[in-house]
């Protein structure tokens, strides 16, 4: 997905201020509409627009002893994916957007962020509290250490996307920018910054990064990844409850 199309899909999507509602009191004759209700006569939630919400609450105003409603997102374009799509392991308080390519036996852990159009390859991790931002692209077999941040370009248009390579491990808490490129089998160490491409098989290091060394049998033993962590059970749960 090319900058040009994400800004396009933002600028001509339709903007959700997505809520849900808490509600009590005489609910059986209530009509919802297109709205998603979970509940019974007496108490339940329902989730949708918030214009909606607001409209069915106000109609029965007679019926509604009491209601929360809580502020979901405002003027969203951009859904959160369908997690049932993808055959990886997502941890709770992933944030995913939708429009992301995910590949099998990738892991994504709590608190990482994936934005519109990134890609992580088949067999990644991605770490806790890591961000990929928007069309980054991470290839087969990498770790994105936690808290380190992939680089987006959705804006300026013009921006090249971070590629990171198959094999590539990315230290805790460090910065790849925009348009950098790592090579295949690289590893960026811990805070480093990375501003220009990193060459195949080496280990970067420093802000701003530069080469350090070859990768080596000793840095190789060090970076393995465990295909165990990785490992699935077979078949795919229903998508819908």
């Amino acid at each position: 997905m090319d900058t040009e199309e994400i800004i396009r899909l933002i600028k001509e999507s339709k903007k959700r201020t997505v809520a849900r509602a808490f509600v009590a009191g005489e609910l059986k004759d209530v009509e919802w509409g297109a709205l998603h209700f979970v509940g019974g006569p007496g108490f339940g939630t329902v989730k949708g627009d918030l214009p909606e919400i607001l409209k069915v609450l106000e109609a029965n105003g007679d019926r509604i002893d009491d209601c929360e409603v809580e502020v979901c997102a405002r003027n969203s374009a951009v859904p959160l994916a369908d997690l049932t799509r993808y055959e990886a392991r997502i941890e709770p308080g992933a944030v995913i957007r939708d429009m992301v390519e995910i590949g099998k036996n990738a892991v994504v852990m709590m608190g990482a962020v994936i934005n519109i159009g990134a890609s992580v390859g088949e067999g990644t991790m991605i770490d806790m509290n890591a961000v990929l931002g928007g069309r980054a692209q991470v290839g087969k077999n990498c770790h994105i250490g936690a808290g380190a941040v992939i680089a987006g370009v959705v804006e300026p248009a013009s921006a090249q996307p971070v590629v990171i390579e198959d094999g590539v491990l990315v230290g805790a808490n460090a910065v790849v920018l925009e348009g950098v490129r790592i090579g295949s089998g690289s590893v960026v160490a811990a805070g480093a910054v990375v501003t220009e491409d990193v060459p195949a098989g080496v280990v970067a290091a420093g802000t701003p990064a530069r080469v350090v060394k070859r990768v080596d049998s000793r840095t190789e033993g060090k970076t393995a990844i465990v295909e165990a962590l990785r490992e699935l059970p077979r078949g795919r749960p229903a998508s819908r409850c």
